[in-house]
């Protein structure tokens, strides 16, 4: 009997300990439950009243409650607030110092800038009760002459961030002048280089963007070494011709065909060439205001071909005593060169940039790629030769073309290249420019000028400016002409270097001390033949395709 209460008693003390296990499991599971929970309770959430903003903008400047101060401007009234209008400095200065405003309930603005708009105003009042602005990309500039008045600099920001990202065809021009007039240097860099990277490729067939165009800003345009000539230095001057009819004409409107830019038998562009006068078009007081835009063309390379020489002639809006010079220059070089005479041609970078030729071409496909740029090249023939990542330079020589071209063994010139990648708009995506070097081929010789980067996308516009005869020597005033190189003489003394300086694109003038001085190495060769990039006869405004014979 006693050894069964014994047993009974370990079985009861045996159920008790495991229940008491089991109570103490559940107590510690019950803890830790309860000190997450303790900590997510006591950890702050924070989250925006995005209805707040809403409300101030919707009470206090929509339905215009509370207001302490009333605006008016361009006819119409604003009731708003000083607490927000004092956000800006204009307002700020306004009501806190001894301006008779201080204390008054009521403000006339005296607008005068015709950009500022009551669309503009509304837009910009509205913006200091609120803390986002929407910022249409067709009243961006009306937005930014507001905020300019009102010395907002964050909403400064804000237009100028907008006109960066909405750079094209129809804006280019109207943000380069607005970005000068209210100092937005961002904005008036940016609309400059895609102008020196468009103006040829794309105005030709944009009369309407083209016309608006100053004679000022397209002075400064094709004065700029870095703007890429599509295709050849007698093409910018088609381009001022026809942009100059379309200033001359304002409500005449251009048949232009598709992929086709205008030509010498567009009505409009006609109109010189049918002129009865023989009084140059420069010379009249029409023609006066243009004179300076067709002074910055490098008139020495419009003479490259006979047919171009004939255009000029036909046209008549130079004067004949304008090409007296650059005649004289180009035949005294091909005299020298002829007879072996010209010697290594070396020049600052200032004298490279203002007597270079300027030739350009677009590349619209990752692919192979041969030309050349037809028109008098001192006797060289020289091919561009692009693979899609490098592009090189060949001294072209075939036997049967040697008495057109020079028999010296070895011929040197200066070059540089410039490549940019866009996006659909035009917009520059990356660029690469290389140093001005010297290069030096024998016949058929090959050389490499630059491996393209590899950021660099198709489509992409190649610039070359090219060096191919001694440049003319300047000489101070008061001193003797003296000879240069080729024999030619200059008793005037050369550009003092302001085109350059007011280009914001020329920078690398400045920047680079002088001409890299070596010689690039010599590649392969090959025989080519050429074709016509359009077929056309008319002009020496065309490039040549090279494909393997």
């Amino acid at each position: 009997m006693g050894n069964v209460l014994n047993k009974l008693s370990d079985v009861s003390q045996s159920v008790r300990g495991r229940k008491r296990k089991r109570e103490a499991d559940d107590g510690g599971e019950s803890g830790v439950g309860s000190d997450l929970l303790d900590k997510s309770l006591q950890t702050p959430k924070r989250k925006k009243l995005t209805s707040t903003a809403k409300y101030i903008y919707q009470a206090l400047f929509k339905e215009e409650r509370n207001s302490d101060i009333t605006v008016h401007a361009l006819g119409r009234q604003w009731h708003l607030h000083k607490v927000y209008l004092s956000q800006s400095p204009y307002f700020a200065s306004m009501f806190n110092g001894s301006w008779r405003e201080a204390d008054d309930d009521y403000v006339h603005i005296e607008i005068i800038d015709p950009k500022i708009t009551i669309s503009s105003l509304y837009s910009v009042f509205g913006s200091l009760y609120m803390d986002e602005i929407v910022l249409e990309p067709k009243e961006v500039i009306s937005t930014l002459a507001t905020a300019t008045l009102f010395q907002l600099d964050s909403l400064i920001d804000r237009c100028a961030e907008v006109m960066v990202e909405t750079i094209n065809a129809e804006t280019a021009v109207l943000y380069y002048e607005a970005a000068c007039e209210y100092g937005v240097k961002v904005v008036k860099q940016t609309t400059y280089s895609w102008l020196l990277v468009n103006l040829l490729s794309v105005y030709f067939r944009a009369a309407k963007w083209l016309r608006i165009i100053s004679p000022e800003l397209m002075e400064q345009l094709i004065s700029n070494p870095d703007l890429y000539v599509v295709q050849t230095e007698f093409s910018l001057y088609q381009l001022i011709r026809f942009w100059m009819s379309l200033k001359l004409f304002p409500d005449v409107e251009p048949t232009i065909e598709p992929g086709k830019n205008p030509g010498i038998d567009d009505p409009i562009v006609r109109y010189f060439a049918e002129r009865t006068s023989t009084v140059p078009f420069l010379c009249t007081s029409e023609g006066a205001p243009f004179e300076q835009v067709f002074r910055a063309l490098r008139l020495r390379h419009l003479l490259n071909h006979h047919v171009d020489i004939k255009i000029l002639r036909q046209d008549n809006i130079i004067p004949i005593e304008w090409l007296h010079k650059p005649l004289f220059q180009q035949w005294n070089s091909v005299l020298m060169i002829d007879q072996s005479l010209d010697r290594q041609i070396e020049c600052d970078d200032r004298t490279f940039l203002e007597s270079c030729i300027r030739c350009a071409r677009i590349l619209e496909k990752n692919e192979s790629s041969k030309w050349r740029w037809t028109g008098f090249h001192y006797g060289l023939d020289l091919l561009l030769i692009s693979d899609t990542r490098t592009l090189r330079i060949k001294r072209h020589h075939r036997t049967e073309n040697e008495r057109l071209l020079s028999l010296q063994v070895k011929r040197q010139f200066l070059i540089r290249i410039s490549l940019t990648s866009m996006n659909e708009l035009g917009q520059i995506k990356h660029q690469q420019t290389t140093q001005i070097v010297s290069v030096s081929l024998e016949k058929n010789e090959e050389a490499p000028l630059v491996v393209f980067d590899p950021e660099l996308t198709y489509p992409m516009l190649i610039s070359v400016n090219m060096m191919l005869d001694s440049p003319p020597v300047k000489v101070a005033p008061n001193l003797p002409a003296l000879s240069d190189a080729s024999g030619t003489t200059d008793p005037t003394p050369g550009p003092t270097g302001d085109t350059l300086a007011q280009n914001p694109s020329s920078s690398q003038a400045s920047t680079s001390p002088s001409i890299a001085r070596r010689l690039i190495a010599p590649g392969s060769s090959g025989n080519v033949t050429v074709e016509s990039l359009d077929g056309s006869a008319g002009s020496s405004n065309r490039m040549a395709l090279v494909n393997e014979s």
